[in-house]
């Protein structure tokens, strides 16, 4: 199953690409989709088109993407909700399942701590994928939604192994 991570953003908008087997994750690819031009609707054009192509190279089976959270700019909230807009319709044009994780979620889930800082994220994600070297800031934030995404499936599919059924049908 390929998974595809976006950390979306009005001026650089990460991706990250893993394939989860089972219960391990291996690293495919990874990036930034850095946005020009100061229109706004251009921008969130960039994000689209970036986007699905990103989906038409890879083809991965589910999206997962970072919630917005309110900034200490409104502005700054409403262009990054605007930007997640974007990703999100392109994924949809493929069909693609959206998740969405609050970054506190992402951060418990890859560091081991809600309030974990970008380098501690960027260690992380380079130690869990054995990564080479560490990648950008924008692109190691959209490999931790995708990690994210994948330890959430492991654990839904855990949980789901455990449920049995007594000799009258019912749940345990």
């Amino acid at each position: 199953m390929i998974i595809l991570g976006i950390d979306p953003g009005s001026r650089i908008t990460g991706y990250g690409v893993i394939e989860q087997k089972g219960n391990k994750l291996n690293y495919i690819a990874s990036g930034c989709i850095r946005l020009t031009g100061d229109e706004l609707a251009g921008r969130l054009q960039q994000v689209f088109q970036g986007v699905s192509e990103i989906i038409s190279q890879y083809q991965p089976k589910e999206f997962a993407i970072e919630q917005v959270f309110m900034a200490k700019n409104p502005d700054s909230a409403l262009k990054l909700g605007q930007a997640r807009g974007a990703a999100i319709v392109a994924a949809t044009q493929f069909d693609l399942p959206v998740s969405e994780y609050a970054a506190r979620q992402i951060k418990q889930s890859v560091v081991g701590k809600g309030s974990a800082d970008k380098t501690q994220v960027q260690h992380m994600v380079t130690y869990l994928l054995k990564l080479p070297g560490t990648p950008q800031a924008d692109a190691a934030d959209a490999l931790a939604v995708a990690l994210c995404h994948g330890h959430t499936r492991q654990s839904l599919v855990a949980m789901a192994g455990k449920v049995t059924r007594t000799a009258r049908g019912r749940l345990r």
